[in-house]
């Protein structure tokens, strides 16, 4: 669990020319070895220009308030999918999927605001006996003293049931969510069966189909308070079908953010607790802890490690440069761990005095729309922990995700007791 970098290795970073350091590199997270090269760009050169890096050349943006102006300056700093999307990967023009959060305003606003009840506060208080429900049922079906798969019986699972949820999906199908989620984010050069783009497509024409479907139906029903019928009903949605990219995108939008982003956290919080294990320790002696400590898992886990923006105009960030064109990436992943924002920013403490001073979700108007959804899961799961289990073994290395976006444990071992 997070091995420490030979010394050999760590020399090799630190006598590194600084103009080669590429941390668009998806290895880096999958061996799970970006802090010490994130640690010299922010004190060395914080606002960093790569040159024909792995997804060309763009800026490095790794402290935390330069992230901060950034991401809450979208008139300079745009998101849409038109200059380039939110992504270092450039995607060919005619492949591209936009939703609104690859929109500025006005479309994005209006986009948001259809689907933006799904997390208002009421309706939240409705899904919160369901999760809880869920939560328990999950954690009741576990083994004991016996090594199984974290991230696949609790992490996956409680999220793609919430997920079925939130669209009223055929329960019985919810594995598929799951499945187009993976395809959707899956990085080509990760060794999977999704190689290329056209796999990725075939898979995700096979998506549309079934999501077209559902949306005839609940476009022929009055409206329901599902993202569905939210979307396929709201005055700037309902005509999504005839747009395929950008239907097709804004669903694959709304099914990540609702399940990768979550299940990498509950699963990121075990694993931290099992690292510092004075901090497990606190917890379960003070389980009230747990309110200050999901907001430190989100930020100790930085579910999206990076977002990008393009330059509409030239612009200088951090005392640099930047011409009309240039992408940026804002490095969550780094801004987490910026000591002059966070004290000892490397640590996992549960109760900072300050927990929700994080990245995590982003700022200004593409803030996770569903910010309190992934809170109120990791708190009802951790409450409903602390009242069931003795403490949570990992027992062996987690399996993480080769991605430069998603920060994603595909699997954790660990043992619960007997």
């Amino acid at each position: 669990m997070n091995l420490p970098l030979s010394a050999n290795r760590l020399a090799e970073i630190r006598a590194l020319h600084i103009g080669k350091i590429d941390v668009s590199q998806p290895a880096l997270y999958q061996e799970d070895t970006w802090r010490p090269y994130f640690e010299r760009l922010r004190r060395e050169d914080p606002v960093h220009r790569c040159e024909g890096g792995l997804y060309g050349d763009y800026w490095s943006i790794t402290r935390y308030q330069d992230i901060l102006n950034v991401d809450t300056n979208h008139r300079l700093f745009s998101s849409d999918a038109s200059v380039g999307g939110i992504t270092l990967r450039s995607v060919p023009v005619d492949a591209r999927r936009p939703s609104f959060i690859s929109m500025d305003p006005p479309k994005h606003d209006e986009q948001r605001r259809v689907v933006s009840p799904i997390v208002a506060p009421m309706n939240l208080q409705k899904l919160s006996a369901t999760i809880r429900e869920r939560a328990g049922n999950i954690l009741d079906g576990l083994p004991r003293g016996e090594t199984f798969d974290w991230a696949e019986r609790v992490s996956t699972e409680l999220t793609t049931q919430m997920l079925a949820t939130l669209f009223d999906f055929p329960f019985e199908d919810r594995n598929k969510l799951t499945y187009w989620s993976n395809v959707a984010t899956v990085n080509t050069r990760a060794g999977t069966e999704i190689d290329s783009d056209e796999k990725r497509e075939a898979v995700l024409d096979q998506a549309m189909d079934y999501f077209r479907e559902l949306w005839r139906e609940r476009a022929a029903l009055p409206p329901q308070p599902d993202l569905i019928s939210m979307l396929a009903h709201g005055e700037s949605t309902r005509d999504l079908l005839d747009r395929p990219h950008e239907f097709m995108g804004t669903l694959m939008l709304l099914i990540v953010g609702g399940n990768d982003t979550t299940r990498n956290s509950i699963s990121g919080g075990l694993l931290a607790l099992n690292q510092f294990p004075d901090e497990y320790r606190k917890l379960r002696d003070n389980p009230a802890l747990v309110t200050s400590m999901v907001p430190e898992i989100i930020r100790w886990q930085t579910p999206v490690i990076h977002m990008r923006r393009t330059a509409l105009a030239d612009a200088e960030v951090g005392g640099k440069q930047i011409r009309k064109g240039d992408k940026l990436a804002m490095w969550y992943i780094s801004g987490n761990r910026d000591e002059d924002a966070i004290e000892r920013a490397d640590d996992f403490i549960i109760d900072r005095a300050r927990p929700r001073q994080h990245l995590s979700f982003g700022f200004g108007i593409h803030r996770c729309v569903g910010n309190r959804l992934a809170e109120m899961q990791l708190t009802i799961l951790w409450e409903e922990i602390l009242r069931r289990l003795p403490a949570i073994e990992v027992v062996g290395e987690p399996v993480r995700t080769y991605s430069n976006l998603l920060r994603g444990i595909n699997n954790l071992p660990v043992r619960i007791p007997a």
